[in-house]
């Protein structure tokens, strides 16, 4: 599975020996959990296992509620407040759910942000970054279905509002909206494609995050230094190396645990706290909230909508120059997924030949400058769209864009990097070895 020299799975007893000649599952399941992994991962490197965690248990709990759950208008509410009162445990199945895909998008995005540090995305590692970046966008997809499932004012209108946006596209963009919504509104045929579409999104996902895992497999583990394995024999391999099990998954499962024991506490103790309190209230056609708020996983990129507003002189010039097709509102689609492109894009942005943000010393200030930019986005995506907000909201934005598509590039050519170590070896005994213990002792 792996280019890292190391031992393969040997079938011993006969009926090894049969299975392997057959459904070579136990060679499969060997050379997962044994397979060379850089010995110098730091904590960073725990998203992986609580993102597994965080799908199996939105798959299982999913599965559940469907069962009690009816994907219709006039039923759909109640089913929900059903749920909640009368199925057992119904309400803790709910809140682990809903919640759940909350712990699901931080650890994503503490995961992706690791990956910018760290250069995760660099050769050869390009292809399970994209794949990545899939998953990210079919997770999105399933948490805006899913929001739209218990039919509250919230879900209601944040469905009108996001397939809205479709309509928006010049020409076709009608179409596409009616043909999402099943009809020329929010309703039932919405209700129904939606529910259909959020069961069958996570197998999606499932399918994807095996296809990340073989191909991160097959070019190796990244590591904070970003240097690379040692690939010249298994000896040389080891130095550099310590097999997945049981010294990852130990360290990944005690990871696991303590932030199950702050997710649990919050389920129990404030399950609500991250949701609206409009979507309490049955959907109604005929009142609008004061203020449409999508899921806090979504407000960044609400934000970067909103920001691109007819009074900008980008959007009035783009404007100008297409003749009128491409209206604020149409720019502000693009600027919310052109802003997930661009990060898809980091593979090829970033021109500097040194992987790890360790040793670029300039790179830190602009990436913890983005990173806070980000914070800025969420918050103010969940600001009204009016006064200081939208300037906040549209600096910010410009920020995001011009990280990906000015300051990666330049830092390439402009940086100077710090020496980075030799072999993962070298960075490993510096950090654990005798001589730092023997420090860290004085």
């Amino acid at each position: 599975m792996s280019g890292i020299p190391h031992d393969h799975y040997e079938p011993k007893s006969g009926f090894e020996k049969w299975l392997h000649a057959r459904l070579p599952i136990a060679s499969l399941a060997y050379d997962t959990l044994m397979i060379p992994t850089p010995k110098n991962l730091n904590w960073m490197w725990i998203w992986g296992i609580i993102l597994a965690f965080c799908l199996a248990l939105q798959i299982v709990t999913g599965i559940v509620l469907v069962m009690h759950y009816t994907p219709h208008v006039d039923l759909a509410f109640a089913s929900v407040e059903h749920i909640m009162r009368d199925v057992n445990g119904g309400h803790m199945l709910r809140y682990l759910h809903a919640n759940g895909a909350s712990l699901f998008f931080v650890a994503v995005y503490m995961h992706i942000f690791r990956g910018l540090y760290y250069g995760s995305y660099k050769t050869p590692r390009e292809v399970v970054w994209i794949i990545g970046m899939l998953i990210y966008l079919a997770m999105m997809a399933t948490a805006f279905m899913g929001y739209v499932l218990p039919w509250g004012q919230m879900s209601f209108w944040g469905a009108t509002v996001i397939t809205g946006l479709f309509g928006a596209i010049p020409g076709v963009g009608p179409t596409i909206q009616e043909w999402l919504l099943g009809g020329p509104a929010v309703d039932n045929a919405t209700l129904n494609r939606f529910f259909s579409l959020h069961y069958l999104l996570p197998f999606v996902i499932a399918a994807l995050v095996a296809l990340h895992i073989w191909a991160f497999h097959n070019v190796g583990n990244g590591n904070p230094t970003g240097v690379e394995v040692r690939r010249t024999s298994k000896e040389v391999a080891e130095k550099d190396t310590v097999p997945f099990w049981p010294f990852y998954v130990v360290k990944d499962l005690f990871a696991l645990g303590v932030v199950l024991i702050v997710f649990f506490a919050i389920v129990g103790f404030m399950p609500n706290y991250l949701g609206h309190p409009d979507n309490y209230l049955e959907a109604n056609p005929l009142v609008t909230p004061a203020h449409i708020v999508p899921e806090w996983y979504f407000l960044p990129f609400y934000a970067i909508l909103r920001a691109f507003t007819g009074d900008v002189w980008v959007v009035q010039l783009v404007q100008f120059v297409t003749f009128g097709i491409v209206d604020a509102k149409f720019f502000g689609v693009l600027a919310m997924f052109g802003a997930i492109a661009v990060l898809a894009l980091a593979p090829w942005l970033d021109t500097s030949s040194v992987r790890s943000g360790r040793f670029r010393p300039m790179f830190k200030w602009w990436f913890w400058l983005l990173a806070i930019d980000f914070m800025v986005l969420m918050w103010v995506g969940a600001m009204p769209a009016e006064g200081i907000y939208t300037w906040i909201s549209l600096i910010a934005a410009t920020y995001w864009f011009a990280y990906f598509l000015i300051v990666l590039p330049l830092l390439g050519v402009i940086e100077k990097p710090l020496p980075a170590p030799a072999t993962i070896e070298e960075d490993f005994n510096a950090h654990y070895g005798p001589a730092a213990k023997a420090t860290a002792a004085e």
